[in-house]
């Protein structure tokens, strides 16, 4: 249990690291990871205890641009109610390893569709935001990870950053409070996930800062990328695990799905620094230059 304790905090070391660059990332990180030797059961409500203190930190950093952005969002936010409520009777319901298994299914796109830089504006907002936000309040409830779609929901309909960290602020605030209403209604707080917490709270109070330096010293989509590639990675290593023991594919082919995440993002990695090389290279009075 000790050992187990120690990755944990290793593993939400990085994630609030991440997060501190880039506004999210931290469930997204740790989700992933934390599965292979913890159940979401035990997991989750722990990270909710974690991330309701740290989404108000967001929002508060950014709180200069809430009147630019909360019309905008309040229609995810309403959507996020119904969807918690599902979210949460499946937690109670469904097998761990099945659970770990949809949520894999569920994120691994996600992550490539980020990864790829995936960019098509709604015009109609406001009525997709209740579908949205309905589907959003389920895979957070059941996951504690939003990241990833809220990521690409916001680049594409084109907010500026500090738009965009209030706009992720007020929403993982509001699903966050609201998901600990419902683990507390459906008694899913329980002793095994307060253990967690005093193992997290350090690597918060150290990463979140550090990630916050960090990103004043590297681009910021550069970090993103790297940090999409590492979850991918992640997340087809435990799916594969998983499509393993559950006997899916019972022979050591079902690391197939690993070997086929790594070639994708691979080709993803190539064509986004390529692009960026480009870029730098049309630069009046740079010289050609790749980051890393």
């Amino acid at each position: 249990m000790n050992e187990q304790m120690l990755w944990l905090g290793a593993i939400t070391l990085l994630a609030a690291t991440v997060n501190g660059a880039l506004g999210y990332g931290f469930s997204s990180i740790t989700v992933p990871l934390a599965l292979l030797f913890l159940s979401n059961r035990v997991l989750n409500p722990a990270l909710i205890l974690i991330e309701v203190p740290l989404n108000a930190y967001v929002l508060w950093v950014n709180r200069g641009s809430l009147s630019a952005v909360w019309r905008r969002v309040l229609p995810v936010i309403i959507g996020l109610v119904p969807g918690i409520i599902a979210g949460t009777f499946m937690l109670s319901a469904v097998s761990p390893d099945w659970l770990k298994f949809y949520t894999y299914i569920v994120l691994l796109p996600l992550i490539l569709l980020q990864a790829a830089g995936v960019r098509r504006p709604i015009q109609a907002e406001q009525s997709a935001g209740f579908a949205f936000g309905a589907g959003v309040g389920i895979l957070y409830s059941v996951t504690t990870i939003s990241g990833p779609p809220l990521a690409i929901a916001l680049n594409n309909q084109g907010l500026e950053k500090r738009e965009f960290r209030a706009a992720l602020g007020v929403i993982r605030l509001a699903e966050s409070s609201m998901t600990a209403i419902a683990y507390l209604t459906a008694g899913l707080f329980v002793r095994s996930s307060f253990a967690l917490v005093p193992w997290i709270v350090p690597s918060v109070a150290i990463g979140v800062p550090l990630g916050a330096q960090i990103i004043q010293r590297m681009r910021p989509e550069t970090f993103r990328r790297i940090c999409m590639s590492f979850d991918a990675w992640v997340v087809a290593f435990g799916l594969s695990k998983l499509v393993h023991d559950l006997r899916l594919i019972p022979t050591n082919s079902a690391y197939f799905v690993l070997l086929a995440v790594i070639v994708v993002d691979a080709w993803l990695l190539y064509r986004f620094f390529h692009i960026l090389e480009t870029e730098d290279a049309m630069r009046p009075g740079l010289a050609p230059r790749v980051e890393g």
